[in-house]
């Protein structure tokens, strides 16, 4: 698990950094680096749902699922709930920043695909080059939301350490037809935090997050009953 470990570590060192730089910033500096976050995540976003959509096998999949996984993260009230568990250590907006570099931090594709590869072929080119995306992010986050983004390296961990155990477990079951499908859904939440950074639109992005598992119940009785 070196590329994870290097991974967590960057995010670390760019949340210290970024947090260094927002002691000396006004508040008017702060402002324009969450517009400038909030135009950067956004254009991930499009960037991926670009990338992955024509590929898709299953159009409106990618609907149903977070039609679904909506209504489960709305019942289950993850997005109060996170905020709670955050609000303990800080005060102010630290639980968007810490949805969005979570999101990003996680459901980018070389966050999935990275550990995958290096459980299965011990490559962990994809890994060290999401160290280097990752470190960066977490610098211009930090230095927008506060030392708190560290806490993301927590969530990376878990993650890409979870990925590396089940790829290792299940290789036959991570397909690219599975990898495509929670990579768009994962986008969208990506683009809709970017619109929850620049105030446009406040979406529950922490109650859409269980979309991301209706693609693999999908396909997993997919291949079950043999469609």
């Amino acid at each position: 698990m070196i590329g994870t470990i290097v991974n967590v570590t960057t995010i670390v060192v760019g949340s210290t950094i970024g947090n260094v730089f927002k002691k000396g910033m006004s508040e008017s500096y702060q402002d324009i680096l969450m517009q400038a976050m909030g135009l950067a995540v956004m254009a991930l976003g499009v960037n991926s749902i670009v990338k992955y959509m024509p590929d898709s096998q299953y159009p409106v999949l990618f609907i149903v699922s977070l039609a679904i996984g909506g209504l489960i993260g709305e019942k289950l009230n993850l997005e109060q709930g996170f905020k709670k568990a955050v609000s303990r250590f800080t005060k102010g907006n630290l639980a968007e920043g810490l949805t969005t570099a979570i999101l990003l931090f996680c459901i980018g594709t070389l966050s999935i695909i990275g550990p995958i590869e290096s459980a299965l072929n011990n490559n962990h080119t994809y890994l060290f080059t999401n160290a280097i995306l990752d470190g960066v992010t977490s610098i211009v986050l930090a230095s927008t939301f506060g030392i708190g983004i560290i806490l993301s390296a927590v969530a990376t961990f878990c993650w890409q350490g979870l990925l590396y155990v089940m790829a290792g477990a299940a290789s036959g079951f991570i397909t690219t037809e599975l990898l495509t499908e929670i990579s768009i859904i994962g986008a969208i939440l990506i683009f809709a935090s970017g619109l929850n950074i620049l105030g446009i639109r406040n979406f529950k992005t922490m109650n859409l997050t269980p979309a991301l598992l209706i693609p693999v119940v999908f396909i997993t009785l997919k291949n079950l009953l043999g469609f």
